[in-house]
């Protein structure tokens, strides 16, 4: 059994989890430990206190107990609003005080697209305009070229996690742009995992979203490599490059 462990804050998409444990089948567990999300704001200072070094260590104990092989913090926003070197402080603090492998959900992002070799995206967000460049300057530092991104103005993760198939697809369609290679769905409060065949139909190209390259990222800390076609481009393509 194969068990990667996840930190999620407060309470939104997580029944993304088991529905992605679902279709990856036995022999693959995903626990979820969910941290005190504090002020539910996409705001700059309300994304810093999510993602402290305390609030992300008070789930840890939990997620050991569960004999968890990585942790991966599951949130995009409060972990690129630290900025690059911010963000690998956070992980590093993360990992060290877990005694395990450990990522987030940004980093997620930018190694799935190193894994697909993709060289331009565009962002689809449910965060205000601000929060959204962030995430660009976030990608640009990994060394992708964002050719747009679009922030929805959404200030908190309730709101987002209220959001069904049409809406969904509707950010993804508005954020698109002729040159991106691929687009990023980044908000894990967002449920996508339903709908990762139906983005990639709809926009003819890979989607990556927060959920979906959280549990890639969590599987690939322990070396773990699982083709599913449901799962979008990522568990294909990708997948077929690492074997």
């Amino acid at each position: 059994m194969t068990t990667v462990g996840f930190l999620y804050p407060g309470h939104s998409a997580e029944d993304d989890y088991p529905r992605l444990a679902a279709l990856l089948g036995e022999g693959i567990a995903l626990p979820l430990v969910h941290t005190d999300i504090g002020e539910d704001a996409h705001r700059v200072d309300a994304l810093l206190e999510m993602g402290s070094a305390a609030r992300l260590a008070a789930g840890v104990g939990e997620l050991r107990a569960l004999g968890v092989e990585a942790v991966v913090w599951a949130c995009t926003s409060a972990s690129f609003v630290f900025g690059w070197e911010g963000a690998q402080e956070q992980a590093r603090e993360l990992s060290v005080t877990a005694g395990l492998p450990a990522s987030s959900t940004s980093f997620a992002f930018t190694g799935a697209v190193r894994a697909l070799g993709l060289r331009r995206v565009a962002v689809a967000a449910t965060y205000p305009t601000d929060v959204a460049e962030l995430f660009r300057a976030f990608l640009k530092a990994s060394g992708t070229e964002v050719v747009a991104a679009r922030g929805s103005g959404i200030i908190t993760a309730a709101e987002v996690g209220t959001w069904g198939r049409d809406e969904v697809l509707a950010m993804a369609r508005a954020g698109d742009h002729p040159a991106a290679e691929a687009v990023l769905l980044p908000d894990t409060a967002l449920h996508t995992a339903a709908y990762l065949a139906d983005l990639e139909t709809e926009l003819g190209k890979p989607v990556l979203t927060a959920n979906q390259v959280t549990v890639w990222e969590g599987l690939r800390l322990v070396g773990r490599t699982v083709v599913h076609p449901a799962l979008g481009t990522l568990f294909t393509a990708a997948a077929h490059r690492e074997g």
